[in-house]
């Protein structure tokens, strides 16, 4: 290959690979491609929900207290329909939602509007649950203001996993991890 083909292949992969960044469906895909399943917490490093005292206001779902969370398995996962890692990592948690709505509560947390979240959902074929917060969240789910920010939470109300970032929640691991939880 001689040097000025080299150089005109090299050159094209560079604006192939600028432009893959650019483009928000792009960045998605590139995403999803490269998520993996979050890391499940240590026995002894396990964090506790000191309260369940919590108002969310549905935009897609009948308004929700997070007392009734309480002895049950709980996925939260606060996100927005502008942030790339979130909507990178929404068709691997519907899939997961389809499979485990009647077992886990599923409590999406966003500060969009009704209409914002159903243009999105109806575009991508998702129906989350999803609410507004009315009152603060637990303080250990505060724990940063980064989206997508998710957390399963075992029937004790103890947090088995806490990630900041797009992540595989359809993946084989949390799946077990998920029955795991229920059968206890």
């Amino acid at each position: 290959m001689n040097k000025k083909l080299k150089k005109r292949i090299s050159d094209i992969v560079f604006v192939v690979v600028i432009a893959a960044m650019i483009i928000p469906a792009s960045r998605e895909w590139i995403m999803r491609q490269i998520a993996f399943a979050p890391s499940v917490n240590d026995t002894e490093e396990l964090v506790k929900l000191s309260s369940y005292d919590w108002k969310l206001r549905g935009l897609n779902a009948d308004d929700y207290d997070f007392e009734q969370a309480q002895n049950k398995v709980v996925f939260v996962n606060f996100w927005a329909t502008w942030c790339p890692p979130c909507r990178a990592e929404m068709p691997m948690i519907q899939k997961l939602y389809d499979d485990y709505k009647d077992k886990v509560e599923f409590v999406f947390v966003t500060t969009d509007n009704q209409s914002e979240i159903q243009e999105f959902f109806d575009k991508n074929g998702f129906d989350v649950p999803s609410y507004n917060a009315m009152s603060g969240p637990p303080a250990e789910l505060t724990k940063t203001n980064a989206i997508p920010a998710s957390y399963l939470i075992d029937k004790s109300g103890n947090i088995v996993v806490d990630k900041v970032g797009a992540a595989d929640w359809n993946s084989k691991k949390i799946r077990k991890l998920i029955d795991d939880l229920i059968k206890k």
